[in-house]
């Protein structure tokens, strides 16, 4: 049906692999011309999968959305702190999102990962800084935050730097999305893509 609907793109076979995933979840033509991908961020999203580099991920959504089975393989582990106790208490206390906290809880984590971030334009801008200070670099970030407020600042951000992407411009996002995005590199992963 999708393929019935969107007889003309100009994606790679990979990427579309990636765009044609999301409309599934979504039911969101639109993502046909807001979908972004860095020139590198296929190729360096399955090689780290494949050398099973840690999923970072702002929500607990994304984490149980991805479909860990398809990366046991590859040994893979998915990191989320939003909900750690200590992430919780310094939010409290410092007046800053938990989103944001737990970016910089995963701080160790970043270089070489992969980041997934669905839902909080806070975890984005934490995690710019973060590899601004630092110079950890993910070897991808999937950045579709959703929302009114810093979505389209923070993928605008995402999409001016070296780190190889995939977004979605404009304030659409999402869990849902994110998850797409990330089962769909999965299968291109253990199909061998980019060998």
């Amino acid at each position: 049906m999708i393929e019935e609907r969107v007889p003309y793109h100009s994606f790679s076979e990979c990427e579309w692999t990636i765009v044609r995933r999301m409309i599934h979840a979504t039911s969101d033509f639109d993502l046909v011309y807001d979908t972004r991908f860095h020139p590198e961020a296929i190729a360096k999203g399955i090689a780290a999968l494949r050398r099973g580099v840690p999923i970072i991920t702002d929500t607990k959504m994304v984490k149980v959305g991805i479909a860990l089975r398809k990366l046991r393989r590859f040994k893979t582990k998915i990191l989320c702190a939003i909900s750690q106790p200590e992430v919780v208490r310094e939010a409290q206390l410092s007046y800053k999102t938990r989103a944001s906290i737990a970016m910089q809880k995963m701080s160790p984590f970043i270089e070489g990962s992969i980041i997934v971030i669905g839902n909080a334009p806070t975890a984005l801008f934490e995690v710019h800084k973060l590899i601004k200070r630092n110079s950890h670099n993910p070897s991808l970030i999937i950045g579709v935050p959703v929302g009114l407020v810093g979505a389209r600042e923070s993928k605008e951000m995402l999409m001016k730097t070296s780190i190889p992407y995939i977004t979605v411009q404009g304030e659409k996002g999402g869990s849902p999305l994110a998850v797409s995005i990330v089962n769909a590199l999965a299968l291109l992963a253990l199909e061998n893509r980019y060998d």
